[in-house]
């Protein structure tokens, strides 16, 4: 009854997905390219959560 109040998962791992890559990206323009690498690495773990929420619906 009350589902407009829950929050959309997808949302916030798309959020989260978007802010990782962002962060990735200034990393390597730093020259920090084993930051960019783990941050990469947590983005792509991102990615395979949202793919697996969208395989549900």
């Amino acid at each position: 009854m009350l589902g407009f109040l829950k929050g959309d998962p997808k949302k916030k791992l798309q959020k989260a997905y978007e802010e990782k890559l962002t962060k990735a990206l200034h990393a390597q323009r730093n020259g920090d390219l084993r930051a960019h690498g783990t941050l990469m690495e947590e983005a792509e773990k991102l990615y395979a959560e949202i793919q697996a929420l969208e395989g549900k619906r």
